[in-house]
């Protein structure tokens, strides 16, 4: 019987795949046979990720890459294509936060910093917008290809603070169901674009939002546990199945979703 979940020498591109999240995810899809393109701004800690990808006998190729820079994109995409051939799946996994951007218990709206606002919208947004461009044309061309967005908690509910983050992933949420709608009528039913909203997971960008310098949980972080049922943040590990899914043919028929790993976070109310 067919592997519907079989990723066997499928052609990845991630970007953003060098932090907490991405890494995972790119030696996941490395150790599921999959080849792997990294794309993220260190150079460091990318050559030392494909350097563990390959010590684990996968294959993996990093590429330096800002996600707003249209034209480095479309030149590592021609590296891509001449190394392996074809895209199949894209992953738009490059985000972030910076602190004008968001509004302390201290602040009010007006405090906000407009610069700061429209930089956290351009590279969550337009960071997911200008990759989809470059890379999902070889998939248009190819009439097959799985894009998959990360989105967030904060799409799904006006979280305070972040609201630079919120509305920008709320606009990725929005265009994924657009663009699933665009590429399927317009390519074929090869394309699917899809996205996944993690819940709370401790990362680089919101460590110093959820942790005490002793490593203790900040009152947010206790707010957003007593709203959590599983009473718990979540592992990087476990937005791996999700991925996989949608990844695969075992979501053959799934288009223009948003898939939530939230621990029971957006369901609960009281």
């Amino acid at each position: 019987m067919q592997n519907l979940f079989d990723l066997r020498d499928k052609v990845v591109v991630i970007t953003g795949g060098t932090g907490v999240l991405g890494s995972k995810m790119s030696e996941y899809l490395a150790e599921q046979g999959a080849k792997v393109a990294i794309l993220a701004r260190n150079v460091a800690n990318g050559e030392s990720l494909v350097k563990t990808i390959h010590s684990k006998g996968g294959v993996a190729l990093f590429l330096q890459s800002d996600v707003v820079d249209q034209k480095q994109l479309e030149q590592n995409a021609q590296v891509i294509m001449e190394k392996f051939g074809r895209i199949d799946i894209l992953v738009n996994g490059a985000g972030g936060n910076m602190p004008g951007a968001t509004i302390g218990p201290d602040k009010t709206i007006f405090d906000l910093d407009v610069e700061a606002f429209r930089k956290v919208v351009d590279l969550n947004l337009m960071g997911t917008v200008i990759p989809t461009m470059v890379f999902a044309k070889e998939m248009a061309k190819q009439k097959q290809g799985t894009i998959i967005n990360i989105s967030s908690e904060s799409a799904l509910r006006p979280l305070t603070r972040v609201v630079g983050y919120g509305a920008a992933k709320a606009a990725v949420t929005n265009f994924t169901k657009y663009l699933a709608i665009e590429l399927a009528t317009k390519f074929g039913e090869g394309l699917r674009v899809n996205a996944m909203a993690p819940g709370f997971f401790l990362t680089e960008q919101n460590r110093t939002l959820l942790t005490n310098p002793d490593g203790s949980y900040t009152d947010r972080a206790k707010t957003i546990l007593a709203h959590t049922p599983f009473g718990r943040f979540g592992e990087a590990e476990e937005l791996l199945g999700t991925l996989h899914w949608l990844a695969s043919d075992a979501s053959k028929f799934v288009t223009g979703t948003l898939t939530v790993i939230d621990g029971g976070f957006d369901a609960f109310a009281i």
